[in-house]
């Protein structure tokens, strides 16, 4: 099986790296991720211009353009035979309305809206808090290996995030919930330049049941999203 896998963190990033070594239990793994930081892009596509593709090695390819672009290039050109698109692991949560606005998430819908099953994946990062790769990716190994050997209808993709608790256990309960629609909190101070976000993510509203309030409880939240 040939498992593609991109991020919107970049290449080099180490959660991509972590999902890497992950995923070459379950098959092949081609790496088609963007050259630089892309998050907070969403669903940003590039058709105005040529983008660049950097051919490392026969299974590693920079691009120089969006995480959707990069599920694109993929499916079309560099690894058309892909069974499964795994974006992530992003640093931070795609949780509730992130899923709007995040290149992780875009980047698994992107390859499911052209018929490629796809998931992606984010660490919610508590406030001070380093994130355990090794740990993550313990606690991850479980949940791909019971999806990535079941069927996903056409039309949905999947959407995982890892809590951030302070112990280390390594067995975690998976929720599966809806995405929470609550809007993140839009609060601004006025500098010299104009406006700042000031709200804080972990402070979010979130309905009881919801994708953001199992993670926030420290369980892993599994969400499936239609196209």
């Amino acid at each position: 099986m040939k498992l593609i896998v991109t991020n919107d963190d970049g290449i080099e990033a180490e959660g991509l790296q972590t999902l890497v070594r992950l995923a070459s239990r379950w098959g092949e793994v081609v790496v088609v991720a963007p050259a630089e930081p892309q998050s907070g892009v969403g669903h940003q596509l590039t058709t105005d211009r040529p983008i660049r593709v950097d051919k490392l090695t026969e299974e590693r390819y920079r691009i120089w353009g969006t995480p959707a672009d990069c599920s694109r290039l993929a499916l079309s050109c560099l690894a058309s035979d892909g069974v499964w698109v795994l974006s992530g692991i992003n640093h931070g949560g795609n949780l509730g309305v992130d899923v709007y606005e995040s290149g992780t998430v875009a980047a698994a819908r992107e390859a499911a809206i052209h018929g490629c099953k796809a998931i992606a994946l984010s660490h919610y990062t508590a406030k001070g808090q380093a994130i355990d790769w090794p740990l993550a990716a313990a606690r991850l190994q479980p949940i791909l290996d019971k999806v990535l050997n079941e069927t996903l209808e056409a039309g949905y993709f999947l959407n995982v995030n890892l809590p951030h608790p302070e112990h280390d256990r390594v067995r975690l309960e998976t929720k599966y919930a809806p995405v929470d629609p609550s809007p993140h909190t839009t609060k601004f101070s006025r500098t010299g330049a104009g406006f700042l976000y000031t709200g804080i993510y972990q402070e979010r509203g979130r309905q009881p049941g919801t994708d953001i309030d199992h993670c926030f409880k420290g369980h892993i939240s599994l969400s499936k999203i239609a196209v």
